[in-house]
């Protein structure tokens, strides 16, 4: 597949006189449904290679958790309805008389997730799992039997770009920050529910933080300010070293909280994510695969976690449009920006897509000529990989949000 090539007519978006990115934490309900649902990929991939020796049809990627319901105040408080986490989409529950306990692998990685990551859930209390993975029709399952490899289970596009902006890449950081092992031991009252709005006008970011404080670490309503104080302090010094010369930073944390206002003017949280009471969740509405949700970005509409990795193009591509772009940036010099469509058509092989689109910000003084067969040689190069890139995916090596 020879790759079309275009010089950009535009900017870069460093260059441009605005941006909005968004990063949406560890314990955002979004993401959570996100990373849950792509581990559960993950597992039922590893299941099926190990039970029938190839990844069989499945698609993990219709998740919601729905918030539950709690009394949280200054000193604690309890959970009066648990979260529920619902499991969706298709799988493969026999091949060939052998069996895959499909259910239980779901449930396992939710309850395993959960511990893991959410320090404050204890899954057996304060989650319900009820999972809705079904059989597909029998023309999907083919998917995975025909002759030469896994074919494209569906008609898709995605995009992928890479460099970051220093914008895009201070939002990233903040958030990574605030939810660090060092970080959480320094301010153990911080929940893991962060989410980063970053708003740049020219050389200057708003950075408008949301982290909520955990009710059993706050007695008081002046307690509460004073720790706000302590973490934003740090997180200004933070943002200071990451930010640079070029970029003037303000920083907003937990915006709707009031003085005077007790319980409803302080962000607490009982578990540590929204999700415990304030905000549901659903995969697809988190961060694209590239960490971030950046507005002025070209971006595909598909969710990537939970699909199938050997077939899926709707996770396939969103990844390798990404990670190509990455390749391209790094590797072919006098390039400031590279984004690279693919799109697919049900039916063909995953290593052969129907449209490759590669365009490029060029450095000053150099020609488009001169950089296309290297661009050409790295597309060919990601095409030729695509059956271990596709087992990098099936086990879980690269993050999808």
């Amino acid at each position: 597949m020879k790759p079309m090539i275009l010089k950009s007519m535009c900017d870069p978006l460093a260059d441009q006189p605005f941006e909005i990115v968004e990063r949406k934490g560890l314990g955002h309900p979004d993401t959570i449904c996100d990373a849950v649902m792509e581990q559960v990929a993950v597992e039922l991939a590893q299941a099926y290679l190990k039970i029938c020796g190839r990844v069989l049809h499945f698609n993990a990627d219709k998740g919601l958790l729905v918030a539950g319901e709690v009394d949280c105040r200054p000193g604690g408080g309890r959970v009066i309805t648990p979260m529920r986490l619902v499991i969706g989409d298709r799988a493969t529950f026999e091949w060939r008389k052998k069996l895959v306990p499909v259910a239980e692998i779901a449930e396992r990685v939710a309850s395993t997730w959960f511990r893991q990551h959410l320090p404050h859930v204890d899954p057996l209390k304060h989650l319900t799992c009820q999972v809705e993975l079904k059989p597909a029709s029998a023309e999907l399952q083919s998917v995975s039997e025909r002759k030469g490899g896994p074919v494209a289970n569906d008609t898709s596009a995605a995009v992928g770009y890479a460099p970051f902006t220093p914008t895009e890449r201070l939002v990233f950081q903040v958030e990574q920050f605030l939810n660090s092992a060092s970080f959480k031991k320094a301010f153990p009252a911080t929940g893991q529910d962060v989410k980063v709005l970053g708003v740049r006008t020219r050389g200057e970011v708003t950075l408008t933080v949301a982290m909520p404080l955990l009710a059993s670490a706050i007695r008081t309503e002046s307690q509460y300010f004073a720790r706000k104080a302590e973490v934003l302090k740090a997180l200004q010094s933070f943002v200071k070293q990451k930010a640079g010369p070029r970029l003037a930073v303000e920083v907003t944390l937990n915006a709707l909280d009031r003085r005077g206002a007790g319980v409803e003017g302080m962000y607490l949280s009982l578990l540590g994510t929204s999700a415990e009471a304030g905000d549901s969740g659903e995969v697809g509405r988190g961060n694209r695969v590239c960490g971030v949700i950046s507005l002025r970005r070209p971006a595909s509409a598909e969710a990537a976690a939970g699909k199938n990795p050997m077939a899926h193009v709707g996770k396939i591509y969103n990844v390798l449009a990404h990670v190509l772009a990455g390749e391209i940036y790094r590797k072919v010099k006098g390039l400031r920006e590279v984004t690279v469509w693919l799109t697919s058509q049900i039916g063909r092989p995953v290593s052969s897509p129907q449209f490759v689109m590669v365009e490029v910000h060029l450095a000053q003084g150099v020609s488009l000529a001169s950089v296309e067969p290297l661009i050409g040689q790295q597309v060919q190069q990601a095409l030729r990989g695509m059956t271990p890139f596709c087992g990098a995916l099936a086990k879980g090596d690269y993050a999808v949000c």
